[in-house]
């Protein structure tokens, strides 16, 4: 990342647990749904008639008018009575997913970053420079399309990586901890350290190879 142009500085050993995982469409979409149901409140109210500002009163005589009898204006049935079965918002639509399908849906979208060679690795995020111009001109010039997601294995960035990416929207950076399904789908190339990639191998094979005890 300290040069503008890509340099090979060596090779590294991709577990194929990890990167080769065949794709599964419906693993990938039950992940995107629960990101987006995760954070979704819906705050659709309706008010029935117990929340009406009105006073409780007859519309008109109970006798002698040749109407049924009504004891409010508040009823459904009403203009702008109340509501019977509206929605009673705010509510969530929180829902956990297994663990099992989230490390799956994030080992295929690995895999199919790099079978469509969107994934790259390099040895840091520093840079040179603070200057957003340096990281857009290092974009153009590997190619990385145009959007990127830099992901390091802390949360602690690099300050001169982290200045230049904030003035553009479609530039991210996200600590290894933090990488989901919905992150690496939405940005065209994912470039992750080689630090970040040891520890999101290790933290995967754990979860695959460990053994399930229920009591």
């Amino acid at each position: 990342m300290d040069t503008i142009s890509s340099e090979k500085l060596g090779i590294i050993d991709l577990h194929p647990d990890v990167f080769g995982t065949p794709p599964r469409m419906d693993i990938l979409h039950e992940n995107v749904v629960w990101q987006h149901k995760y954070r979704y409140i819906n705050y659709e109210k309706e008010l029935s008639k117990g929340d009406l500002d009105k006073r409780r009163r007859k519309p008109f005589p109970q006798k002698g008018m040749g109407k049924k009898r009504a004891g409010s204006t508040k009823a459904c049935n009403w203009k702008y009575g109340g509501s019977a079965h509206g929605p009673r918002g705010p509510y969530s639509t929180y829902y956990m997913l297994s663990k099992e399908k989230r490390e799956l849906g994030l080992r295929i979208a690995l895999s199919v970053k790099y079978a469509q060679d969107d994934l790259h690795i390099v040895d840091s995020l520093e840079i040179p420079s603070e200057d957003p111009e340096y990281l857009q001109e290092l974009i153009d010039t590997r190619y990385w399309g145009f959007s990127v997601l830099f992901v390091d294995d802390t949360d602690i960035m690099p300050v001169n990586m982290s200045l230049a990416a904030s003035e553009f929207g479609q530039y991210n950076l996200l600590p290894v901890y933090g990488l989901n399904v919905y992150s690496i789908l939405k940005h065209q190339t994912l470039v992750m350290t080689l630090a970040a990639v040891e520890k999101l191998e290790q933290k995967l094979l754990e979860q695959m190879h460990k053994a399930d005890v229920r009591k």
